[in-house]
Parts: structure tokens; sequence; C-alpha cells
């Protein structure tokens, strides 16, 4: 199994980015139209859809980790995600670790997660999402 790690720096607050990964109507603005959906106590579901035609995506599961606003895992095995918030002056670094990845996966995946990554930052530093080129689009549908 392979494991993708990704480290980024947002110019915002633990806080706001928490509320960017656990929103399901701010992460549907950055993520495809992706809705993240869980109460975020350990244990709940957590449930991603899509809000074109409601569907579910087979990501998802558990909420394993809920520590607001440092540290959120959830996942079915063997995936896990990872989010790690940790303060840096006035930003925010932000790293995440996508865990029991076979090597295709890692590589679809660290696209995706760069793309949804970088749209998390510009959103939260600009108020505005980046446009979504179609091949992101088309690797989602």
């Amino acid at each position: 199994m392979t494991t993708f790690t990704y480290v980024t720096y947002i110019a915002s607050t633990r806080d706001k980015v928490w509320t960017a990964l656990t929103d399901p109507e701010f992460t549907r603005r950055y993520w495809n139209g992706r809705l993240v959906e869980s109460d975020w106590r350990v244990g709940s579901p957590v449930i991603i859809r899509h809000d074109y035609d409601d569907g579910v995506d087979s990501l998802g599961g558990k909420v394993i980790v809920a520590d607001q606003p440092r540290r959120l895992s959830y996942g079915v095995p063997p995936n896990t995600v990872t989010f790690e918030l940790t303060d840096h002056d006035d930003v925010v670094k932000l790293t995440v670790i996508h865990e029991g990845l076979d090597d295709t996966g890692a590589v679809q995946l660290g696209e995706g997660w760069a793309f949804i990554l970088s749209n998390l930052k510009t959103l939260l530093e600009s108020g505005t999402p980046l446009p979504m080129p179609e091949a992101v689009l088309a690797a989602y549908r």
C-alpha cells in the first residue's frame, strides 16, 4: 500500500480551514460539487456526495479522529484521509495524508488532491475558487 502526502500553507486561521474541510456548503465550492457531510464525532458516518446528481462517492466512511481545529481523519479500510492543521505565524500549514492506496490510486488521487487543495487555498485567501479545468471535471464524473 502507498501513502500520498501533500502540504500547503494557507493565509487563514485553523478555525476557518477546519470549517472549510467540514462544512458541506463550503466543500461544494472547492471540491467540484462534492458535499462532505458528517456530525464530525468519532465513529460517525462521513458521506461524500456530488451535487450534480446527488450520487454518493465510494469515499467516506467513518470519522476516526476529530480534534478541532488540529486534526481530522476519516475513511474506509484500507483508505484513510487525515488532515493536520498547524499554526505557522499568520498562516496555517495543512498536511493531507491519504493512506492505503495502491500505486495507480496514489497517482490518480495525488493529481486530484493537488487541485482540490489548491482550490481550497485560493478560495480561503481570495474568496473565489479556481476555474475547474475540463480534465479535472472529467476525472470526477
